[in-house]
Order: C-alpha cells, then structure tokens, then sequence
C-alpha cells in the first residue's frame, strides 16, 4: 500500500503591493514552454497544499515559479484556464492508472478489482492531488463542466467494468441500472478514500480488506476471492 502523503499547509500570507517576484533566470529563446510546464507544476502543487484551495489566485502561482504574474498571459488567458488544464491532467493520470491496473486482467472480475484498487491507492497515496479533483472546493464560475470531462470518460469505464461482472450478457438489467450501479460503486470508493485521507487517526482495518469487501459488495462475489486479486494486483 503507498505511503500516505501528508502535505504541508501553506502558511502563505497576501502579497504586499510592493512585492516583486523573485529573481528568476529567463528561458533561452524557443523554450517558453518551459515555463509552461513549470506554471502547471507550481498551480497544482498549490491546489494540492493550500488550506483554501478555492483561493488560488496568479499572483500565488507566478511567485511559485518566480515570475510576474504577466507572464502567465501568455500561456494562459485566466485562472479558470490554468485550473481546468490542471485538472484534465490529474484526470488523465488517475485514468491512465487505472486502465494500466486493469490491462493484464485475465476476466471482468480481476478488471474491475484492479480498477478499484489503482483508483483507492491513487487517492490515499496522494490526498491532496485527490482533493483538488474530488474536493468540491473550487467555485464553479471558474470551473466549467467541461473541465470534468475525464473524468466522466473515468467513471464510464469504471461503469462499463462492473457491469461486465454483474450482467456479462446484458439481458438482466438495463443500461440506466448499470450506470446507477456504477455510480454506487465510485461513491463508496470516495467515501472510503475521503474519510481514509481525512481521519486517518482511527483504527482503520487494512485498506485491502476494506476494499475487498466493498467490491463484494457490489459485485456480488466472495471477498476471499477479490482479496486475492488484490493481493496478485501487488506483485
């Protein structure tokens, strides 16, 4: 099981009007995307750390990297760009995890066990990461919809995999049920992941047995048996 991470709160007082960026060595000619890469880098750094994620502003991310907050229109038009393109790679990267846990499963059952796993290791292995997507924090006129729509195209699998187990022949249930089904499923994920992360002092059981019975659960199939995938998904 990754180690939980425990990521310091930010301590950051507002800028004095006076404040200049930090001295910072400018990217040779051509490499602009440079400082791209290092913005992204710096706004999801802070997305994950600060007490009050939904306070972001430029001037916090240009004094990360140590540029003037002007420098960011040009790889940025706003903000809400920058958050939603921060958001659409965490997407990516728990997606991209997930898919890989599920690649080498030899039938729907280790498929959606490996899915599981690889989407309750993600969020306990990395909380702040997980909240800046899951948190509910950021005010929605400066997220659009369209920013979640990774992770639409997350649960959509994750829907399409239990469904698999539960109704391989798709003659038992329709697919609004199993789309309904699915959503239960990622529900009780983030409730465990959620309350792991946020009250990490109480006598948790291992996470794997928490999470072969929640699969159970929802699959209809023995613990023992998901225990093992769980367990052959660690080697």
């Amino acid at each position: 099981m990754s180690p939980r991470e425990q990521p310091a709160a930010s301590q950051e007082q507002p800028s004095a009007p006076q404040e200049q960026a930090a001295p910072r060595r400018r990217n040779p000619r051509g490499q602009g995307q440079v400082l791209r890469a290092q913005l992204i880098d710096a706004a999801a750094k802070l997305l994950a750390t600060l007490d009050q994620p939904e306070s972001l502003t430029l001037r916090q991310v240009a004094r990360e990297v140590g540029v003037a907050p002007a420098s960011i229109y040009s790889h940025f038009p706003d903000l809400g760009a920058l958050v939603q393109h921060v958001l659409r790679l965490r997407y990516e990267e728990l997606a991209r995890l997930m898919d890989q846990a599920a690649r080498p499963a030899p039938d729907p059952l280790a498929d959606v066990v490996g899915r599981c796993a690889a989407y309750v290791r993600w969020g306990v292995g990395q909380p702040g990461h997980y909240r800046t997507l899951f948190g509910g924090r950021m005010p929605t006129e400066l997220i659009t919809g369209s920013a979640h729509g990774a992770g639409e195209e997350l649960l959509g699998a994750l829907v399409a995999s239990l469904a698999a187990v539960t109704d391989p022949d798709r003659t038992r249930s329709t697919p609004e049920r199993h789309w309904q089904a699915g959503l239960l499923l990622w529900t009780a994920l983030h409730g465990l992941v959620s309350l792991y992360n946020g009250h990490g002092d109480m006598p948790w059981p291992p996470l794997d047995d928490l999470l072969a019975d929640l699969i159970g659960l929802h699959t209809g199939r023995p613990a023992a048996d998901i225990s093992a995938l769980l367990a052959s998904g660690e080697d």
